[in-house]
């Protein structure tokens, strides 16, 4: 049975991966399996806010926020060179030949990659800090305005063309996600309430919006310099991977130790750690790739929906689990940006259905054009039509 191959990269969230699928080619995946890829992408989306959400506001010890990033780093590096040695069918020498190769042979592209892990360090830090200050469903909320920042740099470093239902959209996400924070200010920031109020960490509403802000920010950069990087170099996307993982992983020790180093000398690297924080951390790791092998059978469209759907779902939990009470700004807000999303992928998803159409035309056009190229059979005399004898017999 012939293999199949797609490649799928996005961003640090949900990692890049290249995926191999066995199995007969369609253009177009059953309705179960999109069904599926909706139900894990919200899943995702959602639980990894509202149990980073969940561990960083309970009572008791608490983790430090970098150890985590540099377990997230090491395990999806881990993840990476797995995939490496799959894609040389199970040579571990040969994968680590390929990645000492690509480490100090091309010294120049691991330097380039180290702008964004350095980058995508600093945001995976700066979601812990946003998320432990903010509601789960706000967060989510305004950091859809990465669409924008992402948006904004494929314009400018890779001159990407947005139409101009796109651009609309761009102008709604922004207004809803300033009417979400002007209803979180008239309400004094309201957090939602801790599990404990008595016992829980205070939480600054300005610290978590500047936290946000910054994420989205970086997340934009990151992603298009990245994708800059993959288009202008090349090289395996596994292996790419990989040497995120390898650089994030320093970086990220680095940075722990500047910020945290004293504190984790002290009470322990794993300080703080319940079942509940380890879960956290696979769900980061881990669910980049589990989102890029989904995304191959999710369009735009569904990814639009995954979206709304992860929102709304943080949203009724927070109400249950933290306490929180939106109110009518907030959920008109929170329907602007939804419905910015939903367009935003909407030319994008059309752009992809033309091209599906013209490829299939090109096919038939081809298989129609080749099919008379094939000499007529003809009748033998026991009255089968065989082809004529010459070349094609000899094949």
């Amino acid at each position: 049975m012939a293999a199949r191959h797609y490649g799928v990269c996005v961003g640090q969230a949900v990692g890049c991966v290249w995926v191999t699928l066995w199995g007969r080619p369609t253009d177009r995946p059953p309705a179960w399996l999109r069904g599926a890829s909706l139900a894990v992408l919200v899943l995702q989306n959602a639980s990894l806010v509202l149990s980073i959400r969940y561990v960083r506001t309970r009572p008791g010890q608490r983790f430090r926020p970098s150890t985590a990033v540099v377990m997230a780093e090491l395990l999806k590096g881990s993840a990476g060179f797995l995939l490496l040695v799959l894609q040389h069918r199970g040579s571990v020498r040969q994968a680590l030949g390929t990645l000492q190769g690509a480490l100090w042979g091309h010294a120049g592209d691991t330097l380039r990659l180290a702008v964004p892990s350095l980058i995508y360090t600093l945001q995976n830090n700066l979601q812990y800090v946003a998320i432990s200050n903010l509601p789960a469903a706000t967060f989510q909320v305004t950091y859809q305005l990465k669409i924008l920042t992402t948006a904004v740099f494929s314009v400018l470093l890779l001159g990407t063309p947005l139409s101009r239902t796109q651009w609309l959209s761009l102008a709604l996400l922004s207004m809803g996600v300033a009417l979400v924070q002007a209803e979180q200010g008239d309400s004094g920031g309201d957090t939602g309430t801790p599990l404990s109020p008595l016992e829980g960490p205070p939480q600054s509403y300005a610290v978590g919006l500047a936290a946000v802000a910054a994420s989205c920010l970086s997340s934009g950069f990151a992603g298009v310099y990245f994708e800059r990087l993959l288009k202008s170099r090349g090289g395996s996307i596994w292996l790419r991977n990989v040497q995120l993982g390898a650089v994030g992983t320093v970086l990220a020790l680095a940075a722990m130790a500047a910020t945290d180093g004293a504190a984790v000398a002290a009470d322990g690297f794993f300080y703080g750690y319940t079942g509940a924080v380890w879960a956290v951390v696979l769900n980061q790791a881990a669910g980049g790739l589990l989102v890029a092998v989904v995304v191959r059978y999710a369009d735009n469209i569904l990814k639009g929906f995954a979206t709304a759907l992860s929102i709304l779902a943080s949203t009724a939990a927070s109400v249950h689990l933290f306490g929180f009470r939106p109110r009518g700004p907030f959920l008109a807000g929170t329907a602007m940006v939804l419905a910015a999303v939903y367009l935003y992928g909407r030319p994008q998803y059309h752009q992809w259905h033309q091209q599906q159409q013209s490829q299939s035309q090109q096919q038939q056009q081809h298989d129609t054009s080749t099919s008379g190229l094939l000499p007529p059979r003809t009748k033998a005399p026991d009255g089968i039509n065989r082809p004529p004898p010459g070349p094609i017999q000899a094949l």
